[in-house]
């Protein structure tokens, strides 16, 4: 446990660093855009509706939706994306509460303005702003909070934040991991918000001195905070850098980890990008914004060649790789030499006393059952081949995270789930998977893919080769298996795998 601590403490300068760094730049371009926006639309009664209104609209889309939209309509990942979908998050609250600042000024107090000489400018710079700033700090308050807690979301799109906490830590199981990224960014969301609420305070008592405090307050908080990034970029890494993809379930983060190790000691500056989804992924490497990442034959031949025909692993690894070349100007590597398929599963007793061994048999029973997959699966045409081909009909389809299907079927909130064939979960669970006798599943070899500009580099190739055709299914199983069950951590389960590889040579 203490192990595990210290190496998330270890994690948090930088995620941190970047985590504010990112909230800080939207809600800074959200107060710059929101306060000359919402004095436009006190004054053009017309524009205030149709305003309010798109601002509000921005905050009922879910926060990760948000994100997930900029990426396709920004045509990359990482930051940009996710700073521009937290600044359409932080509208409502700074705006809303401008404009009823401003509206709710005491009308004597302007109509005395006017009555002194005050042009319109000089009447709402020196009454009506201040007179309506605490309920404007109020709202920059509340959009704080709110975009410090979003911003965790941005993970999934290739932007550092302490989210890498959240979701590395649920993928592996690792509580401390989600413990340490939820408290940090709960300790940030509360400093900050008590911070500007002193704003908020001194903005009502008229008090000079307090804002000042606060002001010094907040500058130390957000130099410390970002003080990391900035060595960083003080102290340039001259080492040219690899950034390496990786998908959001565990035997990605050990592969991505072992791929790290590997560039290291080749002279590179490794960088890892985790939890991202495969279309995102799959862009990324296309367009250069990733260098490298393993992906799976199966889903290369299913979701981007749009194939439904099953051809045995090396024909499909040839076309595969013959496509992504010819198409996407991509590299693949070549296969890693594990076969991680989806495969349906369900408990051995229950298998058992239904003479359930193959997915036909299952077919049956199907109109009675429930079935748990992870978030992509329902959604690839190898479902629909599978659903198909065997007739299967079950009662009720579920979405989960992939590392809580597995307790899902335990406790008999699901009955059947599309396991990962490598998962070491499958036997802690004492679960049967089910052979695909009609092959409506295509294999999933892991192949390590290279970016067109990568894929240039040769010492970068010569260093990720030695992983070609070194890791069975045994092997990659062990490793799963140490993760998120023996709580051992991603590092450790990446070095005992080099291990592995090398005793193999």
């Amino acid at each position: 446990m203490s192990e595990n601590l210290s190496e998330q403490l270890s994690l948090l300068p930088d995620y941190l660093s970047h985590h504010l760094a990112l909230a800080l730049s939207a809600l800074a371009i959200g107060i710059v855009v929101c306060l000359p926006l919402a004095v436009i639309v006190t004054r053009v009664k017309a524009l205030q509706w149709p305003t309010l209104t798109f601002a509000s609209i921005m905050q009922t889309i879910p926060g990760i939706a948000l994100l997930a939209l900029m990426v396709p309509l920004l045509g990359q990942i990482g930051f940009l994306p996710a700073l521009i979908a937290l600044f359409l998050y932080s509208l409502l609250p700074i705006l809303r509460n401008t404009v009823t600042g401003i509206l709710e000024v005491d009308k004597d107090m302007t109509e005395a303005a006017r009555g002194i000489g005050m042009t319109s400018l000089q009447s709402l710079l020196r009454v009506e702003l201040p007179l309506a700033s605490p309920v404007i700090i109020a709202g920059i308050r509340t959009a704080t909070v709110w975009v410090v807690g979003a911003a965790t979301l941005s993970t999934p799109v290739g932007a550092k934040s302490l989210g890498n906490f959240i979701f590395s830590g649920l993928q592996t199981q690792n509580q401390t991991a989600v413990l340490v990224g939820s408290v940090a960014a709960a300790l940030l969301a509360i400093s900050l918000d008590q911070l500007i609420r002193l704003f908020e305070i001194a903005a009502t008592r008229r008090s000079r001195p307090l804002a000042l405090v606060a002001g010094i307050a907040l500058v130390i908080l957000i130099g410390c905070g970002l003080s990391p990034m900035i060595k960083s970029a003080i102290s340039a890494d001259q080492r040219p850098t690899v950034v390496i993809g990786a998908k959001p379930f565990t035997e990605q983060y050990i592969l991505a980890e072992l791929m790290s190790g590997l560039l290291e000691e080749a002279g590179f500056r490794a960088e890892v990008k985790p939890g991202m989804g495969s279309t995102i992924l799959f862009d990324a490497l296309a367009n250069g914004e990733v260098d490298c990442y393993i992906d799976y034959s199966g889903t290369i031949w299913a979701n981007h060649m749009k194939r439904d025909d099953v051809l045995p692993s090396d024909s499909l690894l040839q076309l595969m790789t013959a496509w992504l070349k010819e198409n996407h100007d991509i590299t693949c590597l070549g296969a890693l030499g594990f076969n991680n398929t989806y495969a349906l599963a369900l408990p051995e007793i229950i298998a058992e006393a239904k003479g359930i061994v193959t997915v036909g048999d299952l077919a049956p029973h199907s109109a009675q059952m429930v079935m748990g997959s992870d978030y992509e699966f329902f959604g690839r045409p190898e479902w629909v081949s599978l659903r198909d081909l065997y007739d299967l009909r079950f009662r009720e389809l579920k979405s989960m995270d992939h590392s809580l299907m597995y307790a899902a079927v335990a406790e008999d909130e699901v009955d059947v789930i599309a396991a990962y064939s490598t998962d070491g979960y499958i036997a802690a669970y004492k679960l049967r998977v089910l052979e695909d006798p009609k092959q409506a599943l295509p294999p999933y070899d892991a192949a390590l893919l290279l970016s067109p500009q990568a894929a240039k580099d040769k010492r970068l190739a010569l260093a990720l080769r030695s992983l070609i055709g070194s890791i069975n299914n045994d092997a990659m199983r062990s490793a799963n298996k140490a993760v998120d069950l023996d709580n051992v951590s991603i590092g450790r389960a990446a070095k005992s795998l080099r291990a592995e590889i090398e005793k193999r040579k």
